[in-house]
């Protein structure tokens, strides 16, 4: 029951929000894969946004529950590391410019273990003032 060295989801998501050009790599293994951009001061609205992707990418199939709900879980994961763990954003005066990638593969040598889901975020997050913000990066990942 080992990752495949050449099959590592969360590193392919990482590379692939912070450089596009990664997308081939995913692409090769024949994984399902979406990007986009998301900015909100409501997490919910972050929640919403990239699950609407995923959906419309083909990435998750939003009328299978449990693919909705691995994806749910890989998304607040990812929150947790641009929010440092607290998922509040505008109650707490915050607001997010984020950029996600979502991968979906079968990160293992043996194929019993199934499919999982990786949603990575990099971008800003600061005070809702222009200038105010820093970088942050969040990674979330979950089994189907």
């Amino acid at each position: 029951m080992s990752l495949a060295e050449q099959k590592l989801i969360g590193k392919l998501a990482m590379l692939y929000v912070l450089d596009e050009s990664h997308q081939s790599k995913v692409g090769e293994l024949g994984w399902l894969h979406c990007t986009g951009k998301v900015g909100s001061m409501e997490s919910n609205k972050v929640v919403a946004a990239i699950e609407t992707a995923a959906k419309k990418n083909q990435v998750i199939n939003g009328e299978v529950y449990r693919e909705t709900h691995a994806l749910y879980h890989a998304i607040m994961e990812a929150l947790h590391g641009v929010t440092r763990g607290q998922v509040q954003l505008g109650t707490v005066l915050r607001t997010v410019g984020l950029r996600f990638a979502i991968v979906r593969g079968q990160p293992y040598e043996q194929p019993e273990e199934g499919e999982w889901i990786a949603v990575a975020l990099y971008g800003t997050i600061g005070a809702p003032v222009k200038g105010l913000e820093h970088e942050a990066i969040g990674l979330g990942i979950n089994h189907i």
